[in-house]
């Protein structure tokens, strides 16, 4: 016996049912040409992932009932499509996945295990399944399983109890480091509990914070690894089983830097192009962080879609001016050069009565911060530009970003990358290209970081080092460490005090950024809510 599958790993637009509907109809067609006998979509595929309060609508519903029955009538006869769904039974909200067949829904699978995690907010939405699904196909049972149901112990074994010969996994998986290593074992817990192979396939694609990588895969019956596609990239995949075993093509996975690179590409390209912006502007200050910001627009949209603004001050030396330029040259962007040398003395010579010869502090830094900020958004008004921020998770939680200055914008490329990552992707990205002429010059990744917001200014003036300041922050926002065992982890207790003050006292800051691509398993996001009025201060 031998069977063909497919696995869509496609990209919806959440929302676009006829849009998303017709890439499964392609895809269908293109899997029935190459003797697939089953396509199977990733979860929800029909409307997106996440639909969040979306799926509290019953019109919602409606319009996804209307669009599944017709899509079961536009898909090839000889192929049965599994399609993830949102599913309105009597009132009753459901993550659901039908089976697809002779132009009729032939069974339908309702998600057991909801997530109500991290970044995941199901049991808000849907209703738990009770059943097992299994059907048919070419001599041989499948049963589906969505997601999270392979998470814990039970869906599976239901499944085979019920008389799976093999489980299909329908995912709509979030990236962030380290998480296929994290899928590959718990899909090794099911296939070791039931004994039956598995085949995973995974949405890709930007929505908002969240980027899926794809990177489907299949077990066989032993846990081992049979099958691998590519990460960060849709398309038709194929897995066939011969006496009763998966088998598939092996593609190599990205390693750590390379895989944050892709996600943010993708994260930016898709919150551009589905958001329908026409292009994107970003403050170039000469430093890495913009530098990296607009590389990554660059690689993401196009240079002839990026604009960099370097908007000097009386602070701002001539390596960032040259810097900034060099850069604009080497990606091949518009550049343009905005002094806010003017601007910014006539807000002090308009306040001088009310500051009356108080001396130049914070105020002043971050009126210069906010003057950009302006100039940014007119020209994004004007033009119908995006603008980036440029600000990296180490400022977000130190606070080291001026509200409605540099946080101004509508999409936070670097919120969840913190600074010593930063430098890392920088030299990731010019190992990619022409190394005797790096695409980032050299001296912006080696220069001492600094807001040049003052003469002679530094972020280690405020800030410990980046690599101390980085792995408290790691500690404590994403691992939930106390400050005691950050201590007793080899940090100095006054570090270890400041850094978290500046964390805790900047939530008001963090609710006021832009979304920012999610990258590591805790961002500042939907997955950190921290109340803003809090006095709590762990010991």
């Amino acid at each position: 016996m031998q069977i063909k599958i497919a696995l869509a790993q496609m990209n919806p637009t959440l929302g676009d049912l006829a849009g998303n509907a017709a890439q499964i109809v392609a895809l269908a067609q293109q899997a029935a040409d190459a003797g697939a006998a089953i396509l199977v979509t990733p979860e929800l595929a029909l409307c997106g992932y996440p639909p969040e309060d979306l799926a509290l609508r019953p019109d919602f519903y409606d319009e996804n009932a209307r669009v599944l029955a017709q899509l079961a009538s536009q898909l090839p006869a000889t192929l049965t499509v599994v399609v993830g769904h949102p599913l309105n039974e009597y009132g009753r909200f459901f993550n659901a996945a039908s089976v697809l067949r002779a132009g009729q829904i032939e069974a339908v699978y309702r998600k057991q295990k909801l997530p109500n995690h991290s970044v995941f907010d199901e049991q808000r939405t849907f209703v738990m399944g009770e059943a097992a699904c299994v059907f048919d196909c070419c001599g041989m049972r499948f049963g589906i399983n969505i997601c999270a149901d392979i998470w814990e112990p039970g869906t599976a074994t239901q499944a085979r109890d019920a008389g799976a010969q093999a489980l299909l996994v329908l995912n709509a998986s979030p990236f962030h480091i380290a998480k296929q290593t994290e899928r590959h074992e718990v899909a090794r817990h099911r296939v070791l509990e039931t004994n039956l192979p598995l085949v995973y396939v995974n949405m890709v694609g930007g929505q908002d914070e969240l980027v899926f990588d794809g990177a489907s895969f299949a077990l066989d019956a032993h846990g081992d690894l049979s099958a691998q596609f590519p990460a960060f990239i849709s398309g038709l995949h194929f897995v066939e089983i011969e006496h009763g075993q998966p088998r598939g093509a092996m593609h190599p996975q990205p390693d750590h830097e390379a895989a944050v690179y892709q996600a943010l590409v993708l994260g930016v390209h898709d919150y551009v192009e589905k958001n329908g912006f026409p292009s994107v502007l970003v403050g170039s200050s000469g430093g890495i962080d913009s530098a990296l910001t607009l590389t990554i627009a660059v690689d993401a949209i196009g240079a002839d879609r990026v604009q960099a603004v370097m908007m000097p001050s009386q602070f701002t030396a001539s390596m960032s001016l040259e810097d900034a330029e060099q850069l604009a040259v080497n990606l091949g962007i518009r550049y343009d050069v905005q002094p806010i040398k003017l601007m910014f003395d006539m807000f002090l010579s308009e306040l001088a009565d009310e500051f009356n010869n108080l001396p130049f502090d914070q105020t002043e830094e971050n009126i210069q911060a906010r003057v950009r900020g302006i100039i940014l958004m007119a020209l994004s008004n004007k033009f119908g530009h995006l603008v980036l921020t440029t600000g990296n998770k180490s400022e977000m939680a130190s606070g080291y970003a001026t509200l409605y200055g540099d946080m101004a914008g509508g999409f936070a490329v670097l919120k969840d990358v913190a600074k010593t990552l930063v430098w890392r992707l920088a030299r990731y990205r010019n190992q990619l290209g022409n190394v005797e002429t790096p695409l980032i010059p050299e001296r912006i990744i080696t220069r001492p970081p600094s807001a040049e917001l003052r003469a002679d200014q530094c972020d280690q003036d405020s800030l410990p080092p980046y690599e101390i300041l980085d792995a408290i922050m790691a500690s404590y926002v994403e691992n939930d460490m106390a400050p005691h065992e950050i201590i007793a982890a080899g940090h100095s207790a006054a570090d270890v005090r400041k850094v978290i003050g500046l964390i805790d006292r900047s939530e008001y800051k963090r609710r006021q950024s832009p979304p920012g691509i999610r990258v590591t398993a805790r961002g500042f996001g939907r997955d950190r809510r921290y109340p803003i009025t809090n006095k709590y201060r762990a010991p």
